[in-house]
Formats: structure tokens, sequence, C-alpha cells
């Protein structure tokens, strides 16, 4: 197993962290961490892929079939992801106002989708999100 621990160094700011755990494909497999910057430019007004099974496009590398991606939009912004036959999406809007194909979410909100191919996000505020596309 692994262990670990998060701290907030900056006493005077409030931090916000998810912490997302993702179980592997197979089990018995040898524990390991990546950690890797994605900056503010390269996930603004679009979706970044962030972790994914085979470490794509600079992705950081699961044992899993799931692709993580991240965005950053402004008011008026958006972004569309379009799901492969089978697929299942989660999204957690981590900050911010969105429409999601017309359905309004706030900062907090999560949305597990089965049944949509295409997904419209369009930001309603400045907003923060997170889209799992599994198997």
């Amino acid at each position: 197993g692994l262990r670990h621990s998060e701290i907030n160094a900056n006493r005077d700011a409030e931090v916000r962290f998810l912490q997302i755990w993702i179980l592997p494909a197979v089990s018995g497999l040898e524990p390991s961490y990546e950690q890797k910057h994605f900056d503010d430019a390269s996930r603004r007004g679009q979706l970044r892929l962030v972790a994914s099974p085979d470490g794509r496009s600079q992705s950081l590398t699961v044992h899993q079939d799931v692709d993580l991606y991240v965005s950053l939009l402004e008011r008026g912004e958006s972004v569309e992801h379009a799901a492969a036959a089978g697929r299942r999406l989660y999204l957690h809007l981590a900050r911010g106002a969105v429409t999601l194909n017309g359905h309004a979410l706030h900062g907090g909100d999560g949305v597990a989708i089965s049944d949509e191919r295409t997904l419209r996000i369009e930001a309603t505020e400045s907003s923060e999100l997170l889209l799992f596309d599994l198997a």
C-alpha cells in the first residue's frame, strides 16, 4: 500500500483539493506514484487530458480504462466531448457554474452520465471542471 498526507503550508490561505482514487484494472500491481503540473494555459478553454491508461498527450498513466480531463472556462466559453459507444462519463464541477447539455450545474455538483454520446459544457461564470470518461 501507499501512505501519503496533504498539508496546507500557507496559514493565511484556504486550500481545496480533490482526492481521487481509481482502482487498478488488475490487482497485485506494484504501487506507483506520478505527479505533474498542468499550467492554466494548457487547460484554458479546452479539455486537457491529464490521466490515461497509456500516458498519451503527456498525461499521467493510470492502470485503468479511464481518461481524465480538466478544463478552465471563462463565462461564455464552451467545450464538447464525444464519448464512444458503451462509455460512461462523470463530470465534477470544482467551482463556478456551467450548463451541461442545457442543464445547470454549480460548484461542487457531480453528474454521472450514461446515455449521452456528446457533451456540451458551457460556462455561465468562470469555472473549473473534471471529466472522467470510463469503460
